[in-house]
């Protein structure tokens, strides 16, 4: 599995089609994505992470950057994501850090 990560509109369903040798029409049979949605109140993390590492190719956004919610519930599906994307990143073959459409391999 190829994880792929990086802030919101920066290019990683394209470069997912491009690692994939897909066009976007294809990518949905081929990958999964806003995988941090189903971190929130997820139970068990690891066995959502193992699901999901069975796709070619996984898409998360990555969310915080630094503003603290106030709310405790945001608070935690915050943590939950960022949580699910290390469990990912150690269960995949590649990861893929999308900055300004530029891919950066970081595995």
């Amino acid at each position: 599995m190829i994880f792929i990560t990086g802030p919101l509109y920066s290019g990683k369903r394209a470069c997912a089609c491009q690692l994939l040798g897909c066009s976007a029409e294809e990518l949905s049979e081929r990958a999964v994505w806003d995988v941090q949605e189903l971190a929130k109140g997820c139970a068990d993390l690891n066995a959502l992470a193992d699901r999901l590492a069975e796709w070619d190719a996984v898409i998360a956004t990555e969310i915080g950057g630094g503003v603290v919610p106030a709310d405790a519930g945001e608070r935690a599906a915050r943590e939950a994501a960022g949580r699910l994307s290390g469990l990912l990143a150690q269960r995949a073959e590649r990861v893929i850090r999308v900055f300004c459409g530029l891919p950066v391999t970081l595995k």
